[in-house]
């Protein structure tokens, strides 16, 4: 019976696809190394002082409309599509993306070659293998397919699909962590414009004032009504007022430029963007606290921080990997010839040139001179250390929570304190400036207590904006805003046409957005 090249080939084949069943079965064993779980924390069920009045949970998606600030929230929206930080985070999840496809192709050969040799050798006649001038020339051609697959008996591959799945999870929670804090941001550097506002607004009103005060003083020193005395502490104190106005200026428009860098823009076109000046955002005293636990699955840098160790977790068994022995099955089929008359192509491919070996091949590092086990112990102190500081992210995420809490409610109390002093205070102001103008004090009095009033006020309205803060940084610590994204493209479509037009993406770019993360 005949063996031509097709019944050539497809015994090769066969032989090659039940070394492939061979391997998929030994793929199938049990991956080594440690299993992660993340570790268990008890929390205590209430926060120290929680407010009396809750609102909903689902406050969190879009807490900054407590405040019904239309401004506020154009800017966030336009924060989130502009911010490049924001940008940056969400091309990292696409890195991340990649990593992931890469660990996944080492679960198939991982050495595949198409290739072909051709070539005319001339053997020098005081070659040992020279044999005579009809014999010292010839022409070779080979061409051929090389495969080579290391099994996954001990789970290597699978631990590094492991890792590179929870380093996406933890890039895609980093990505969230990220708008937590741009929302955060955008929302205190508006509040902290609004404040310089009414600042600067209270400031001039007192300049107006003062100087009124001024004008009085000097026409009784000039009537001989009063010293020079009262009509230069008049003067200083307007003087002074004037300089304070100056260093809210300063304040105003830094913050301006740092709330334009949170939204993507250059400075020049953030005043559009703002509008007319407006009264400092307030909201309502109910605040959606939910219980410490909550902490541990809403805050995106607590679960970033999880997967983060689950990751390592994962490099522990490809450490313990390395201490077993490897088994790669190696294959290839091709067609070589030769020929002293040069190449003969229908010689080339024919049955008789076909050619082929495959076969398994063990490799163990027996003598690692402690080198292989000591990266297993530098990969279990690593993790560890992960755990660590999963545990220490938690303690200050709960810290952040009672910080704000505590600085909402203070802020609230001075608030209503402050109210009640400006109003004696502009009282007080008010009969100073008649006794005296009757005759009645001296203006040490009225001094004093415009310059009360004006401390007064200004605390007051710095105390709004606490407040306005402490809801921000609540928010913010615990863990509410990323939901913004949800449904929503990771990137604006300029980027992603850019990296498209650059590189062949696939759908990597399409993924929705936490795919993976449990």
């Amino acid at each position: 019976m005949r063996i031509t090249l097709y019944d050539s080939a497809r015994v090769l084949l066969l032989r090659l696809a039940l070394a492939a069943g061979l391997g998929l079965l030994l793929d199938g064993c049990n991956k080594i190394g440690p299993d992660f779980h993340r570790p268990e924390i008890k929390l205590t069920d209430t926060w120290l002082d929680a407010p009396k009045k809750a609102a909903k949970a689902s406050d969190f998606r879009n807490w900054w409309k407590l405040f019904n600030d239309p401004v506020l929230d154009r800017l966030i929206e336009k924060a989130y599509r502009q911010n490049l930080d924001v940008q940056k985070a969400a091309i990292r999840i696409y890195q991340a993306r990649a990593q992931l496809g890469i660990a996944k192709g080492y679960l198939f050969p991982q050495k595949q070659n198409v290739g072909m040799d051709t070539f005319y050798e001339r053997i020098s006649e005081y070659s040992p293998y020279y044999q005579g001038s009809d014999f010292h020339t010839f022409t070779y051609f080979q061409t051929g397919f090389d495969a080579m697959w290391e099994l996954d008996i001990w789970g290597r591959f699978r631990r590094g699909i492991d890792a590179a799945g929870a380093e996406l999870a933890a890039s895609t929670l980093q990505y969230d962590d990220m708008v937590v804090t741009l929302t955060a941001e955008v929302a205190a550097a508006y509040v902290q414009i609004r404040t310089f506002n009414q600042r600067l607004a209270l400031a001039k009103g007192n300049a107006d004032l003062q100087e009124r005060s001024f004008r009085v003083a000097e026409s009784q020193f000039r009537n001989g009504l009063s010293t020079e005395l009262d009509m230069q502490q008049a003067k200083a104190l307007h003087q002074a007022t004037l300089a304070e106005i100056a260093n809210l200026e300063v304040g105003l428009r830094q913050s301006k430029n740092a709330l334009s860098v949170l939204l993507g823009m250059q400075p020049s076109h953030l005043e559009k963007e703002l509008g007319p000046d407006s009264d400092i955002p307030a909201a309502r005293s109910e605040i959606a606290m939910g219980i410490p636990t909550d902490i541990l699955r809403r805050r995106p840098d607590v679960r970033a921080q999880e997967y983060k160790a689950a990751s390592q977790c994962a490099q522990i068994g490809i450490a313990e990997s390395e201490l077993l022995p490897r088994l790669s099955l190696v294959g290839t089929v091709g067609f070589n010839s030769g020929s002293i008359d040069g190449l003969d192509v229908a010689n080339a491919i024919s049955p008789s040139g076909l050619a082929g070996k495959f076969g398994p091949t063990v490799i163990w590092p027996i003598f690692q001179y402690g080198r292989l086990t000591n990266n297993v112990r530098v990969q279990d102190a690593k993790f560890q250390e992960l755990l660590t500081d999963y545990r220490s992210t938690v303690l200050r995420a709960l810290r952040e929570v009672e910080d704000a809490i505590i600085a909402f409610k203070k802020a609230e109390e001075r608030v209503a304190s402050l109210s009640d002093g400006v109003r004696a205070s502009q009282r007080a102001a008010e009969l100073a400036l008649r006794q005296y103008q009757n005759g009645l004090e001296d203006y040490t009095r009225v001094l004093n207590s415009e310059l009360f009033l004006v401390q007064q006020q200004d605390r007051l309205t710095a105390s709004r904006g606490d407040v306005a803060r402490s809801v921000i940084a609540m928010y913010k610590a615990l863990g509410g805003g990323w939901e913004i994204r949800e449904g929503r493209e990771l990137l604006p479509p300029g980027v992603k046409k850019e990296m498209r037009e650059r590189t062949d993406w696939s759908d990597l770019l399409e993924e929705p957005v936490g795919k993976g993360i449990d």
